[in-house]
């Protein structure tokens, strides 16, 4: 990959393969998870201490898991799709795992402790992950910077005074510095995409229903997704054929494809039509160090045989819509939460539950109305190209005590989420989006590209992004968190 730079890894060999590659020596009884929990224990207390990306930890239930699914007999399933057979995994602090500290990142909820777990986590544990952690988000999981008050800051590995993006910061950092082969995320305003970015891995939101729910209070929430995060896309999919499938406590799960996510993947797609669109027409500003990578590595592609074109759709009123949307959600879900947890919350989580309070029904039709012109528009411009490419973020990653960008090459930004604009357009419409790492900055951090597919399409995407990852030369593989004076 351009521009790579040379990261040492100190942790256990294991650690270092891909999650694919564990999963078959686990099929094949090549390795035990016992092996794999004592190397994911082993790495996370080596490395976490300069990061701080799970700071949850539950060897000790993993091993009851573990336990208890080799007593039930459930040790069958080799080669079935989304099996993992015993591979650690880690949990974002957005969900409830059984028994486990889940505080939400907030200091109201920090003694809550679950005595059941999110349908997801019990899909994911049924199918033979392991939870061995939750990691840390931001305050419910607002914003683009992972700290919170109950477990402080995450760190990115490449540079441990930059923030790791967010709000699965943690779960990146995780999967960046070996901790876990696998981690959970979920997405709303690229909350898994921009740590993806940030931090070198692979990240999916895909569509409504594809990887189950989060919140059982918002059922019928299709604005915030849950989605795989891995070091690698093979990886991605293999996480999304374990967290894909019908749930009947949800209203919008729908079943999996008859062909394996994992299977899409081992036949990358050839030829690619790619539509690049640097700005979405203008929308979203980007500079310039992100742009020439991304383009550098469209470049590599179109040597080999892609089709790219620098277009756009036209993408009318995509900020009121998505602003609206992410109210709505804000208001209903910790805008209800009760006032014993709502005082603790930071300014500019308050900010847009009040906005989400004060929108009125106009509000409301003119999002419906605007959301549906968006995939419209969409749908007919994908007929011509598999995918439209953008850059996941428009600017590297900030200092960590930083909460958000003010500028962009010295354009002001009015708030805290207007520098995440190009993660707007998947959310609105409900396709499909993947960030994956192209490149790397002059200053070695990694940039990632993001690719909108088509409606459900995930399987088209995991595969277009697998031949995206061979021509640039990834996956990128796990790191020593390093910060500036000791690289």
């Amino acid at each position: 990959m351009k521009g790579k730079p040379n990261r040492a890894f100190s942790g256990p060999e294991l650690c270092r393969l891909e999650a694919h590659e564990v999963v078959a020596m686990l099929g094949a009884g090549d390795i035990d998870a016992a092996e794999l929990l004592e190397a994911s224990r082993r790495r996370i207390e080596s490395a976490d201490a300069e990061v701080n990306a799970m700071p949850v930890r539950c060897f000790d239930r993993a091993e009851r898991q573990l336990a208890a699914w080799r007593a039930g007999g459930n040790v069958g399933g080799r080669g079935a799709a989304g099996w993992l057979g015993g591979l650690p995994v880690g949990i974002k602090d957005l969900n409830n795992v059984s028994g486990v500290p889940t505080s939400f990142g907030t200091l109201g909820l920090r003694d809550h402790v679950p005595p059941r777990s999110d349908p997801l986590v019990e899909r994911l544990e049924a199918r033979g992950a392991l939870v061995v952690g939750k990691t840390n988000t931001p305050e419910m999981g607002a914003g683009g910077n992972t700290f919170n008050d109950v477990y402080g800051a995450t760190r990115n590995p490449w540079n441990t005074d930059r923030n790791a993006g967010g709000s699965s910061g943690g779960a990146a950092v995780s999967l960046a510095t070996g901790q876990v082969w696998l981690s959970h995320g979920s997405d709303l305003a690229g909350s898994l995409r921009t740590p993806a970015a940030y931090c070198g891995v692979v990240g999916l939101r895909p569509s409504p229903g594809r990887a189950g729910v989060g919140s059982a209070d918002l059922l019928f929430n299709t604005d915030g997704v849950q989605g795989p995060m891995a070091r690698s896309v093979t990886d991605c999919a293999l996480f999304l054929d374990a967290m894909a499938g019908f749930e009947r406590r949800s209203p919008i799960t729908f079943p999996p494809p008859d062909e394996p996510f994992r299977q899409a993947v081992a036949h990358p797609a050839p030829a690619l039509r790619i539509a690049y669109a640097p700005t979405l027409n203008g929308f979203a500003p980007v500079v310039a160090a992100i742009d020439d990578v991304i383009r550098g590595a469209l470049g590599q592609l179109e040597r080999e045989g892609a089709c790219i074109e620098e277009t756009c759709p036209e993408l009318p009123d995509l900020d009121h819509t998505y602003r609206v949307l992410r109210a709505m959600l804000w208001a209903a879900g910790p805008g209800k939460a009760p006032e014993s947890v709502q005082r603790h919350y930071k300014a500019t989580l308050r900010d847009n539950i009040d906005f989400g309070r004060r929108l009125d029904i106009d509000d409301v039709y003119r999002m419906q109305r605007g959301r549906s012109r968006l995939f419209d528009n969409m749908q007919s411009f994908l007929r011509d190209y598999d995918l439209l490419a953008c850059p996941t973020v428009g600017l590297p990653p900030g200092p960590v005590e930083e909460e958000f960008p003010t500028e962009i090459d010295g354009k002001p930004l009015t708030d805290y989420i207007e520098w995440l604009r190009f993660s707007y357009l998947a959310t609105a419409t409900g396709l499909p989006a993947l960030s994956m790492p192209v490149g790397f900055s002059d200053q070695g951090m990694p940039v990632g590209l993001q690719l909108i597919g088509q409606p459900r399409g995930e399987a088209a995407l995991l595969a277009a992004a697998r031949a995206v990852e061979i021509t640039v030369g990834g996956p990128l593989a796990p790191i020593d968190p390093c910060t500036p004076r000791r690289s």
